[in-house]
């Protein structure tokens, strides 16, 4: 089976250089902290064309339409790079909408999914061009069949279901189990279809849409979900005599943060997701199929690196050796959030053997402020880089301005040159929204 860029733990353009240096996209990383500052994300162009190139040849025989989960990293240049790719976007919010519509992308091959949109949210991606929502529950269906009502149109939907599905991931990442803030419970879903049928005449039902979480390394809950989801269709078609042909399976796919971690290879999801499509489809006689899928983490997460600039260490007398970098936990806040793991090594090669136990905090007032915990590595000393890789996904989507600390730069490597895709944040931008109301004055 052919090895994919997400069962790599390095983009896969990054090596060192005959000085022993690390090099990604044909650049030099200590090169680009010079002229781009520290810390910095960096992303690999090569490696998420790879493996966009590896989904579109894995499914290749099928009718899938691959939509990437723009909340794992969203920026206007991630929307061109995926609409050169023929990828569609699922996003989950006005702003991911906005980022989409302002960079020029095709806002029909999008999918509004979302387990609270507003009604505001509702109603700009109607008039942004939107034409196919994942209704999450009753009160969003009420909300869209009255928006559309107004207006005069129908609006296309999914419902996203729980399909009662439990992968093995961290809990905080699972959202195909019965309990779960996502969706319709199974047993809530023939409300749903006769509100539709019955009442909601603005919006036109085509399919079901369930998603199972994220980091998964397991095949068989693809195989699973594309059975609860046609199984639910024939019973749908059975009860209420609507003919469902659109069907979202999600994404989840895990990547190699770690060399203990073994996430599978892309063509293993689509080997078992193809066969499932064609025996199930079979069995519970659904015709016509489109599906889609939205993949997130795994398209940019072994994009991504992180460079810091080592600055002051402590040893704890008979205790830990701390050895702090000039970013964290509002770059990447993964390890507080959820014990994420990471690979990190020193980006100009040192004597390997002259190692040391350590743990890598942040610069962030917060005792969880940590990188890595308790890892064997070269003795480093103050303005030395660090390297962590996989860090594509959620990092700079998930980054904050805690203790008031400016954001860093994004870079796009491609071909030995480097482009700033997210300036840096300034001062002025850090308190741009600020006011002092005249109670103060």
């Amino acid at each position: 089976m052919t090895v994919t860029a997400n069962q790599n733990v390095r983009p896969l353009t990054c090596k060192r250089d005959a000085n022993g240096d690390l090099t990604v996209g044909g650049c030099k990383i200590s090169d680009l902290v010079k002229k781009f500052g520290s810390p910095l994300y960096i992303y690999d162009y090569e490696t998420i064309h790879s493996i966009v190139t590896d989904f579109k040849k894995a499914f290749k025989d099928t009718d899938i339409h691959m939509m990437f989960a723009a909340k794992a990293f969203m920026t206007q240049a991630i929307c061109k790079i995926m609409q050169k790719e023929g990828f569609g976007l699922d996003c989950v919010s006005s702003g991911e909408l906005y980022t989409a519509y302002i960079s020029g992308f095709d806002m029909k091959n999008i999918v509004f999914n979302g387990n609270n949109k507003t009604e505001n949210e509702i109603r700009q991606a109607i008039d942004w061009g939107v034409e196919l929502f994942s209704v999450d529950n009753f009160l969003e269906a009420e909300l869209l069949n009255k928006i559309c009502a107004e207006k005069n149109i129908k609006i296309n939907v999914l419902l996203r279901i729980t399909p009662g599905i439990e992968c093995h991931t961290h809990e905080y990442i699972q959202t195909g189990q019965n309990d779960s803030k996502f969706g319709f419970d199974l047993e809530q879903v023939d409300e749903i279809v006769s509100l539709i049928k019955n009442k909601y005449k603005n919006l036109n039902l085509k399919g079901l849409h369930a998603h199972l979480g994220s980091q998964i390394f397991e095949t068989q809950v693809y195989n699973d979900a594309v059975k609860v989801l046609l199984l639910e269709a024939k019973r749908i078609k059975d009860t209420h005599g609507i003919e469902l042909e659109t069907f979202n399976i999600g994404g989840g796919a895990g990547i190699k943060y770690t060399e203990a971690d073994k996430p599978v290879s892309i063509y293993e999801i689509g080997e078992v997701v193809k066969n499932a499509l064609a025996k199930y489809s079979r069995e519970y006689g659904i015709k016509n199929l489109h599906i889609y899928m939205e993949p997130g983490r795994c398209i940019v997460g072994t994009a991504g690196i992180t460079v810091y600039t080592v600055g002051s260490s402590k040893q704890v007398p008979n205790g830990r050796k701390y050895i702090a970098v000039d970013g964290g936990m509002a770059d990447n806040i993964r390890p507080a959030l959820y014990q994420a793991d990471y690979t990190a090594e020193l980006v100009s090669q040192k004597n390997t053997k002259d190692t040391e136990k350590v743990t890598i905090v942040g610069r962030y007032c917060e005792s969880g402020d940590i990188l890595l915990k308790d890892t064997d590595f070269p003795k480093t000393e103050p303005d030395d880089l660090i390297c962590f890789y996989d860090t594509g996904a959620y990092c700079y989507s998930m980054s904050s301005n805690y203790n008031r600390v400016l954001k860093p730069a994004v870079v796009l490597v491609k071909d030995g040159e480097a482009q700033i895709i997210v300036k840096r944040q300034t001062f002025e931008q850090l308190i741009e929204s600020d006011t002092i109301p005249e109670m103060l004055l």
